[in-house]
């Protein structure tokens, strides 16, 4: 992964909002779920092939209060999770 990559979700994962912010990422093809928190679920939305990790950030920045300076690896860690279980990949940049 390098700094250009841009984690797109996999199309075929749905989210499931539930009402306190929280959420379930459902795979039909295996039938198993994740639940996510309500930060996961803003990472997840932005997982659209366009955006890189550093835009994923910037972002949360902008849009919530005492973002740790640790975030950005937890991002990371979050996104290889998704990928680990099949619901996201990478949009590589070009060589």
């Amino acid at each position: 992964m390098t700094n250009t990559d841009k984690p797109i979700a996999n199309a075929s994962i749905v989210l499931r909002e539930e009402f306190d912010d929280w959420a379930i990422l459902f795979d039909p093809d295996t039938g198993k779920a994740f639940g996510i928190n309500p930060v996961s679920v803003f990472i997840w939305k932005h997982l659209d092939g366009t955006n890189t990790i550093d835009d994923i950030l910037r972002e949360l920045r902008i849009n919530c209060d005492n973002v740790p300076e640790a975030a950005k690896n937890h991002i990371e860690e979050f996104i290889q999770d998704l990928v680990d279980r099949g619901y996201a990949e990478y949009n590589l940049a070009p060589a």
